[in-house]
């Protein structure tokens, strides 16, 4: 019977998956500019654009527990209500210190949904079809990463800030709904109690690819929460809303060309190709000019964090061993989540204190920095 539900179940927490990420997604490019229009300085726009992200790298522990004692489904259904009381935050904010507790509710329900939802979907696979359903999870994540700004960005340029967010509280009431159609609930299994009270927050060898993660990051986030901007006092004539659909297109051919290579190349070459392209990237965005320029820079973007993403999230399950895969990816996540947290905030302090033409090339520091992290871990291993 089990069986017979995986098809109709999959493709339900599938569905599911998209919408819990196009919810903070859409809103993600547009907040900080919200933030603006209410009154907040460039400070508190990079605080509030990477607040989100903060709390849910806080939460992340807290929302585990709750799988392992509750339900996937209640648990997501839990944090999908803490979205849509965000968004509906969102709507009606009427200054800064009203968006910032919602973007604290925002990190709570999205660590909630994050951790269940990878969860509830592997636990849903047989055994040799994990790889490629994780796959098509991953590629699910990558089109509400991508579609949703564009999504967000055009509803904000003819309507307004507060009509896009309506946009993404339909989204999170999308979460509830679909998964009450799930016959899987995602019990927790109750022989595993006595084997989770040795508890660890991090893989100490996972650690340098948390870092690596970071680093690539931080220029994509800050990207995401600051291009419209970045556009507007440029005054560059170019189809920011086009910018992700453009990078998801990209990142989805990339991900079929190179996927049976992701076993067979060791971790230093792909890091040295997604280090390139990911300098490419932000030098196209620093003269960016044109749509051309645009959709260049979004290209090798995929190239660089698009891909690494990957790379790093199965270095880590390689690194850890398979008895601690969920630690390792729970390491992973931790660097992802801070990457999203300072890009936002570090394209705050940029944007405030810089001229804005050297916003870009600021953050072109990270790509060596990345190296130096990879090279600094090579050789403590070597030593060890």
């Amino acid at each position: 019977m089990r069986r017979k539900m995986y098809p109709k179940d999959i493709m339900l927490v599938l569905a599911a998956t998209f919408f819990y990420m196009s919810s903070p997604m859409l809103v993600t490019p547009l907040i900080t500019g919200f933030a603006e229009s209410i009154g907040a300085t460039a400070a508190v726009m990079g605080f509030v654009g990477g607040l989100m992200n903060l709390v849910s790298l806080f939460c992340r522990p807290l929302a585990g527990n709750l799988a392992d004692r509750l339900s996937k489904y209640k648990v997501s259904f839990i944090g999908a209500v803490f979205m849509t009381a965000a968004y509906v935050g969102y709507i009606f904010a009427p200054d800064e210190a009203f968006l910032v507790v919602s973007r604290i509710i925002n990190g709570f329900g999205f660590a909630c949904c994050s951790v269940c939802m990878s969860t509830w979907m592997s636990n849903m696979l047989p055994v040799e079809k994990v790889g490629s359903g994780m796959g098509v999870y991953g590629t699910m994540n990558a089109l509400g990463m991508a579609l949703a700004p564009a999504i967000g960005v055009s509803v904000y340029q003819k309507f307004g800030y507060r009509t896009a967010f309506v946009i993404a509280l339909v989204f999170s009431v999308a979460i509830m709904i679909v998964i009450q159609f799930i016959g899987d609930k995602g019990e927790p299994e109750e022989t595993l109690t006595e084997e989770k009270k040795h508890f660890e927050l991090i893989d100490v060898r996972v650690i340098p690819i948390s870092f690596i993660i970071m680093l690539f990051a931080i220029p994509y986030c800050a990207t995401q929460s600051f291009l419209v901007t970045y556009a507007e006092v440029r005054e560059l004539t170019v189809t920011v809303s086009m910018f992700f659909p453009f990078y998801a297109a990209v990142l989805i051919i990339l991900r079929l060309t190179l996927r049976n290579l992701f076993d067979k190349l060791p971790f230093g070459v792909f890091l040295g190709a997604g280090c390139g392209c990911e300098l490419i990237a932000v030098l196209l965005l620093a003269v960016m000019q044109n749509n051309l320029m645009m959709f260049l820079a979004a290209a090798f973007l995929a190239g660089g964090y698009g891909i690494m993403s990957s790379v790093c999230q199965s270095t880590a399950i390689l690194l850890a061993g398979k008895e601690k895969r969920g630690l390792a990816n729970s390491t992973y996540y931790i660097g992802l989540d801070l990457g999203m947290t300072l890009g936002p905030m570090i394209g705050g302090a940029l944007y405030g204190g810089l001229d804005i033409r050297l916003f870009y090339p600021v953050l072109m520091v990270t790509m060596p920095l990345a190296l130096v992290v990879y090279f600094a871990a090579m050789r403590n291993r070597q030593r060890n």
